[in-house]
């Protein structure tokens, strides 16, 4: 039986002893026989779904979703029709009031059954899915718990990485990929001494072999899911400090031997940390960024993705803005951007 339950709303008692009857085997079951008792048990059962009548006295059905859907505790919340009116344009106004499906009166057992079941299994993989989301931002954020970078860095820089690669063909879905990989792509520093993280002055020899290890811890541990976009993060964890002149660490890897995503998180990486503030620094102007950036053309950086990130700086700028606003405002923490995620794809 399902832990979250169904809110059957209808006026009738023997429709709703007919849903009862439909349903009661395998969906715990709250009734509502008005609209104003649908609205409150709305708020007070959080039902996983709402098999809504239209014809009812006190408020219609239509009346009682756009409520639903106006309020933003339940606008989540699935709604279904369950109606007599069968004209077409009562089936347009219900999904226009914001329901997902329309089942006519007199019902069918195993029709009810069977979208009821639909509709559940959707509501589940959204959830899934932003749970997914929210891990991924989790992993980011601890990533950088002992660094001094502050919280928006990795995801304005993932931000970035996605204008490229959508500039240079990736497919939509890549570049979303990309976009959540790419906050992990220092996921090994949570393996390094705090001391060396926040060191403010240059890291001695030692303290440099220490810091570079984190290109492998990040890999370690990314590489332990068979789920794309960890598989994407732990090419970008071991490969984005690579240079393009072969000069990078902690292969040495030159040139297109170098993975094209580490190519690009590599140019996104330091612009941000270049136009950011610091402990230590201030942050820089974009002119200077970027002036700074060209002189490493060709030994640093590839020089056509670097042309690229040139060429698409009016977008960039738009990122930039966008996150330095939320910045601002003081949205850095966590519960902010899970928060901001899920509203960006």
């Amino acid at each position: 039986m399902s832990s979250d339950p169904l809110l059957i709303v209808d006026d009738d008692p023997q429709n709703l002893a007919l849903m009862r009857q439909i349903l009661a085997a395998h969906h715990r079951l709250v009734f509502a026989r008005s609209g104003t008792e649908a609205l409150a048990a709305a708020t007070k059962c959080w039902p996983a779904l709402i098999l809504l009548d239209i014809q009812m006295p006190d408020m219609d059905g239509y009346a009682v979703c756009r409520a639903l859907k106006a309020d933003p505790q339940t606008a989540a919340i699935p709604v279904i029709f369950v109606t007599a009116l069968s004209e077409v344009g009562d089936e347009a106004a219900g999904f226009a009031a914001g329901a997902v499906d329309y089942i006519v009166k007199p019902l069918s057992a195993p029709i009810v059954q069977a979208r009821v079941e639909t509709h559940l299994s959707l509501v589940q993989t959204s959830r899934l899915e932003q749970s997914y989301r929210d891990a991924l931002a989790m992993l980011g954020t601890a990533g950088h718990f002992n660094d001094t970078d502050t919280g928006m860095h990795i995801w304005r820089m993932g931000a970035y990485a996605r204008e490229v690669a959508r500039s240079i063909g990736w497919n939509p879905a890549a570049c979303d990929e990309l976009y959540y990989a790419a906050p992990m792509h220092d996921m090994g520093k949570i393996g390094i001494p705090g001391e060396i993280l926040r060191k403010p002055g240059k890291l001695d020899a030692r303290e440099w072999t220490v810091m570079k290890e984190h290109a492998r811890i990040g890999h370690g541990i990314l590489s332990k899911s068979d789920a794309p976009v960890f598989k994407l993060a732990a090419e970008i964890a071991l490969h984005h400090h690579e240079k393009w002149d072969g000069s990078g660490y902690p292969d040495g890897l030159l040139g297109t031997a170098i993975p094209e995503c580490a190519r690009i998180v590599a140019i996104a990486d330091v612009f941000d940390a270049l136009t950011m503030k610091r402990p230590y620094k201030e942050a820089w102007s974009v002119e200077r960024a970027l002036a700074t950036m060209r002189e490493s053309s060709g030994s640093h950086f590839e020089p056509r993705l670097l042309e690229c990130f040139c060429e698409i700086l009016p977008q960039i700028l738009i990122v930039k803005a966008d996150w330095d606003e939320r910045e601002a405002a003081g949205d850095s923490s966590d519960g902010s951007v899970l928060a901001q995620l899920a509203s960006t794809i």
